[in-house]
């Protein structure tokens, strides 16, 4: 039986219009390009804090947004910077003349003219943390009192559904993914199976227990996107593959490999050390939710195609045209990552 067959012609159909759009937003962006700002306050004594601000630098130049803290507020030592391959980290010592930064407003000026995020952990003596994204809607954010966990569920929930929208090469496999399925039974069982492998690898990475460094798993990620693809090449030509007859099996291998992708993603965004947990289950929720979002818009997109009874002259040529789309994709980010080694 051939592929083509076996997958409703509306279902694939709009998996290629999918396929493309993908195509188009990786021409301007690579995936996790868009790292947050972040900034941390650590109370180390009455009214003195030291302060570390680490901005991205994106095509080599630094994001141009700088801090401004009340007028009460000076520094006591000079501003250091260090810069990494990445960003640039600042750091100072600053006094109140208050007494306390709790209840004052820091500002993020410039912040409102950019698309990147800060994250602000601010960690007074009395042991209270609290973690925040301010976002350049509104470039600034008043120092709590009385921080809330509900702050930081929030703050990782958000975080891990902008991770998997804007981290194109995991939507890129799921609509592979999308590919693969026979009907929306299999398809549910291997979306599921996707799931549950990154979570287990995310976990695990992010607690510590298994260590992989970053720049293998992205080109590993990349590579495992353009099996898939050959897989699905493969089915379409009506040979025997395992793929076919199991997918659930393969995205559960690979979903172990995007699971470590995940980690790398958070960890950059340095968990409060008091609600580790927390965070990491918030952040978890926060991709799964994400990802659903993405496929509850491609199934949605499908039953919309039914019901204006979209012309079917789409042939096994445009088919296979999708999925040359995803390899190219694929191909060119494994190459881009192998080169950065």
């Amino acid at each position: 039986m051939s592929r083509q067959s076996m997958l409703p012609a509306p279902l694939w159909r709009m998996l290629l219009g999918v396929a493309f759009a993908l195509m188009a937003l990786s021409v301007n962006a690579s995936a996790h390009e868009i790292r947050p700002a972040y900034l941390q306050i650590d109370q180390t004594g009455p009214g003195r804090y030291t302060v570390i601000w680490r901005t991205p630098l994106l095509s080599g130049m630094r994001l141009p947004v700088s801090l401004r803290f009340p007028d009460s507020v000076h520094n006591v030592t000079v501003p250091a910077e260090r810069e990494l391959s990445d960003s640039l980290v600042e750091t100072r010592i600053i006094e109140t003349t208050n007494g306390t930064l709790a209840g004052e407003r820091v500002e993020f000026v410039g912040l409102q003219a950019t698309i990147t995020d800060v994250l602000v952990r601010v960690h007074l003596l009395d042991g209270a943390v609290s973690t925040v994204m301010v976002r350049p809607a509104q470039p600034w954010m008043e120092i709590a009192t009385r921080p809330e966990r509900l702050d930081v569920a929030k703050t990782f929930v958000f975080q891990g559904m902008e991770h998997i929208l804007f981290g194109y090469d995991h939507l890129l496999f799921v609509l592979a993914l999308m590919f693969i399925a026979r009907d929306w039974r299999a398809l549910l069982l291997t979306v599921t199976a996707f799931t549950a492998a990154h979570s287990i690898t995310l976990t695990l990475a992010t607690l510590g227990l298994v260590h992989v460094p970053g720049p293998p798993v992205e080109a590993a990620i990349a590579f495992s996107i353009l099996l898939l693809a050959c897989e699905i090449i493969r089915i379409q030509r009506g040979q025997p593959s395992l793929t076919a007859q199991r997918p659930w099996m393969v995205a559960f291998a690979f979903g172990l490999l995007h699971g470590l992708g995940f980690a790398g993603a958070l960890a950059d965004l340095t968990l409060p050390a008091g609600d580790i947990p927390l965070a990491l289950l918030c952040f978890n929720i926060g991709v799964e939710i994400g990802q659903l979002m993405f496929v509850a818009a491609v199934i949605a997109a499908i039953g919309l195609v039914r019901l204006v009874r979209y012309p079917s002259y789409v042939g096994s040529r445009t088919y296979l045209a999708a999925t040359y789309t995803i390899g190219a994709v694929a191909s060119f980010w494994f190459l881009e990552r192998l080169a950065a080694f």
